[in-house]
C-alpha cells in the first residue's frame, strides 16, 4: 500500500524518547508518536478488511468500526499537535506496527491473536500512565484525548477476542 513521504521511518531506536513533557517539543514528540500509532492502527484494520476474504460480513463491519474509530483518534492527536506547533510527519517515527501486518499477512488467526490482543492490550497497559503525565503537565486536551481512546480501544480488543475464538472454534483450536 501507498503511504505518506513523512514521517522518515527510522529504526525504532532512533526514535526520541527523551524530551520532556514539561516542555511543547516534548510533548509534540509524544503527540506526535500517538498519532504515528494512530495512523498504522487504521491502516491494520483497514488492511483486516481488505486482506481476509471469506469471513463472515460481521467481521468485516468490526474491522471497519475500528479503522473509522482509529481515523477519529487520529484526527483528535493530529488536530491537538497542530496547537502544539507541529504537524504529524514533522518527526521521525518507526515502522514497528505495520510490520505486523506482513509477519501475520497469511493468517487471519495469526493477525487477530497479535495485533489487537497483543499490541492493542499493551496499548491499554501504557496508556493511563502517559494520560497522567499529560493531565500532571497541564496539557488536560491531551490527557480527554487519552480517555477517548482508552475507551474505544476496550472494544478494539473485545473485537479482537471475540474473531480470535470466532476462528479458534472454525479451526478446532482451544483459544
Amino acid at each position: 500500500p501507498g503511504r505518506p513521504a513523512r514521517p522518515e521511518l527510522v529504526p525504532p531506536q532512533q526514535v526520541d524518547r527523551r524530551r520532556s513533557l514539561h516542555t511543547l517539543a516534548g510533548r509534540a514528540v509524544m503527540i506526535h508518536a500517538l498519532c504515528h500509532i494512530e495512523f498504522n492502527a487504521i491502516n491494520l484494520a483497514l488492511d483486516a478488511v481488505w486482506r481476509f476474504a471469506g469471513m463472515p460480513e460481521a467481521y468485516y463491519r468490526d474491522w471497519l468500526r475500528v479503522a473509522d474509530e482509529e481515523a477519529l483518534h487520529f484526527t483528535l492527536l493530529a488536530d491537538h499537535l497542530a496547537t502544539l506547533g507541529a504537524t504529524y510527519g514533522d518527526y521521525p517515527a518507526h515502522n514497528s506496527l505495520w510490520e505486523m501486518t506482513d509477519r501475520t499477512s497469511g493468517d487471519v488467526l495469526a493477525r487477530m491473536a497479535l495485533v489487537p490482543r497483543t499490541l492493542e492490550a499493551r496499548g491499554l497497559d501504557a496508556s493511563p500512565p502517559v494520560r497522567a503525565k499529560l493531565a500532571e503537565v497541564g496539557d488536560t486536551a491531551a490527557a480527554e484525548i487519552i480517555d477517548i481512546i482508552l475507551r474505544d480501544e476496550v472494544g478494539h480488543v473485545a473485537i479482537g477476542n471475540h474473531w480470535y475464538r470466532w476462528l479458534c472454534a472454525q479451526r478446532g483450536l482451544d483459544p
